[in-house]
């Protein structure tokens, strides 16, 4: 299972360094499809990693709904196994903060749409679960602490200065830069905008 998760990894790394390095000056045609795609195989592998550790602590994960939310449920007994359930709700944001890791560490060319969208992915998923969806009845942050492993505190300390980590080297790093914005005649673009007919 780790083997596969590390080639894993190396693939997606190398596959989102194999892109033409958007310019910083026009992002090209195609920026925010590549951005929106990096960003959803960010979550993907969230939730992968929700799957994975699952089956890799002999439990059976199911799909439903919990209050009209997609949710994936461990098949643990949280009760009697808390540590396995502790690594199950962990799974996913840290799965995320291994493949950011990876990117700003391994070689290769870097700043392409897709990476920054993995990128932003990751950043962005555990701020909300360090916010907004800090706690709930499917927060994976509200559920690690009802473990009694880690404490909310510890969990967001843990987490959230992985995050601030890594947004700080994105900021140092030339080839990330106007990460969630476009120079353009008219000043800066931050955000996303809508052309109408």
């Amino acid at each position: 299972m780790v083997k596969r998760a590390i080639c894993l990894l190396v693939f997606l790394v190398s596959g989102a360094g194999a892109q033409a390095a958007d310019s910083t000056s026009a992002h090209g045609p195609h920026y925010v499809r590549n951005f929106a795609l990096g960003v959803a195989a960010s979550l993907v592998f969230h939730e992968l990693g929700h799957i994975g550790m699952s089956i890799a602590e002999g439990a059976r994960p199911s799909f439903g709904l919990a209050q009209g939310r997609p949710t994936i449920f461990s098949g643990i007994d949280s009760r009697r196994q808390p540590h396995k359930q502790f690594f199950f709700s962990a799974a996913g944001l840290t799965v995320q903060s291994l493949i950011d890791e990876g990117i700003l560490d391994l070689p290769h060319a870097r700043g392409s749409a897709f990476e920054r969208g993995m990128l932003g992915g990751g950043i962005g998923t555990t701020f909300f679960y360090l916010t907004i969806g800090r706690r709930g009845s499917v927060s994976d942050v509200d559920f690690m602490a009802r473990t009694r492993v880690l404490s909310i505190t510890q969990i967001t300390l843990l987490y959230g200065g992985v995050a601030a980590l890594h947004t700080w080297r994105i900021s140092r790093n030339p080839a990330y830069a106007n990460f969630f914005a476009a120079p353009s005649s008219r000043g800066l673009e931050l955000g996303m905008s809508f052309r109408t007919k």
